[in-house]
C-alpha cells in the first residue's frame, strides 16, 4: 500500500508509521483477535430513537452552543462559525454497508436541519470518526473548511477528489476567521485496514476563540496524562472540552486507546476542569461495557474527584456553556 504521507523523520514519526513518544503500543491484531474470542459485552438496546434539536442558522458573540449529535459528533456554535467534529451520519461506523458497528441511536440532528456548516475537524481515520460518505454530503452542500491531521488527506481524496483538505502536524495550526485551530497530541492510533496501521497520524483540537478555548480530544487513552497537563500548560484555561468516556471494556484490550470514565474525570483536571461533555458513548456499540456504563461510571467517578462541571448530554440535547 502506498504511503498516505512522506514528510521528515520526527519525535511521532518514523519515516513510515506514527507512534506515541512517551508509551509505546504493546496490542497488535493478535490481540484484538483475543479479546474478540473471548469478549463478554453486555446487554444494549437494538434501537432507540433520539431527542432532536433543530439548532439556529448560527451564534454570534460570546456565547456558545453545544448539541450533542451522538458519539464523537458534535455542532459548536459560537462567534458565527458552525463547527463539527468527527461528523458521522451513516449507519455503521464500518468500510462496509451491512457489517460493522450499527448506530443503535440516530443523530440528534437530522442532516437537512445542520446549519451551514463553516468547519469540520477529523482527529482521526477510524471509521467511527472519519466517515467519508458524511464528508461527500457536507461538502456536496456546504463545501466547509476540512481540517485533519497529517495523511488523513490522501483517504479523503482516494474517495471524493474533490474535497479540499488541510492537514497539520502535531503543534501546528491554522487561522480561520477569528478563530485558531491547533492540533495537539492524543494517546490513540490509527487504521483503515490492515495493511495501513498508523500511517495517518491522530490527535486533539484546541479551538481558540476570542470568548474562550475549546478542546476537542477526538478519541484517546489516558496514560499518564501526561498530554492533556503539557496542552494544559501550552493554552492555559478552557471554556468547555469535549473528552470520550465509553468503549472502555475489558480494560486490559481498552486502556491503551480509550479513556474510561475516570480517566475522562482525571483529563477534565488536568485541563483545569473546565465546562466539560462525555462524547463517544451510547451511539455504536465498540466494546464490552453495557449501553448506560458510561453514564453510571461518570457519576461515580465525578464523585470520587469532586467533580461537578462535567456532563453526559444526552443525544439531541444542547447546552449553552457559560462564559
Amino acid at each position: 500500500m502506498k504511503p498516505y504521507y512522506l514528510g521528515p523523520i520526527s519525535d511521532h514519526f518514523d519515516g513510515e508509521r506514527f507512534f506515541n513518544p512517551w508509551q509505546k503500543r504493546s496490542h497488535s491484531f493478535w490481540s484484538f483477535l483475543r479479546w474478540r474470542l473471548h469478549a463478554n459485552p453486555k446487554p444494549w438496546p437494538r434501537h432507540i430513537t433520539s431527542f432532536l434539536d433543530t439548532p439556529p442558522i448560527c451564534v454570534k458573540g460570546s456565547k456558545l452552543r453545544i448539541s450533542f449529535v451522538g458519539h464523537a459528533t458534535v455542532l459548536i456554535q459560537t462567534q458565527g462559525m458552525n463547527i463539527l467534529t468527527d461528523p458521522i451520519w451513516s449507519k455503521r461506523a464500518s468500510m462496509f454497508k451491512r457489517i460493522g458497528p450499527k448506530r443503535i441511536v440516530e443523530p440528534g440532528i437530522r442532516f437537512e436541519d445542520l446549519p451551514k456548516i463553516d468547519l469540520v475537524l477529523i482527529s482521526h481515520n477510524h471509521y467511527d470518526h472519519l466517515d467519508t460518505p458524511t464528508l461527500k454530503k457536507l461538502w456536496d452542500r456546504d463545501q466547509p473548511i476540512v481540517i485533519a491531521p497529517l495523511g488523513n488527506d490522501t483517504i479523503i481524496q482516494s474517495a471524493f477528489p474533490e474535497i479540499i483538505v488541510y492537514t497539520l502536524d502535531w503543534h501546528e495550526s491554522k487561522h480561520v476567521g477569528n478563530i485558531s485551530i491547533h492540533l495537539e497530541p492524543a494517546q490513540h492510533w490509527s487504521s483503515r485496514f490492515i495493511t495501513d496501521r498508523d500511517k495517518a497520524l491522530w490527535g486533539s483540537f484546541v479551538i481558540d476563540t476570542p470568548s474562550g478555548k475549546i478542546f476537542f480530544a477526538g478519541d484517546s487513552g489516558y496514560g499518564k496524562g501526561e498530554h492533556f497537563r503539557k496542552i494544559f500548560q501550552k493554552f492555559g484555561s478552557f471554556r468547555f472540552a469535549m473528552l470520550p468516556i465509553g468503549a472502555y471494556e475489558p480494560r486490559w484490550f481498552m486502556n491503551y486507546a480509550h479513556m474510561n470514565p475516570e480517566d475522562a474525570v482525571l483529563a477534565h483536571c488536568d485541563l483545569g476542569k473546565p465546562y466539560t461533555m462525555g462524547i463517544h458513548f451510547g451511539t455504536f456499540r465498540l466494546s464490552d461495557e453495557g449501553y448506560r456504563d458510561p453514564i453510571h461510571d461518570l457519576e461515580l467517578a465525578k464523585q470520587k474527584h469532586q467533580v461537578g462541571r462535567f456532563r453526559a448530554l444526552t443525544i439531541g440535547e444542547t447546552w449553552e456553556v457559560p462564559q
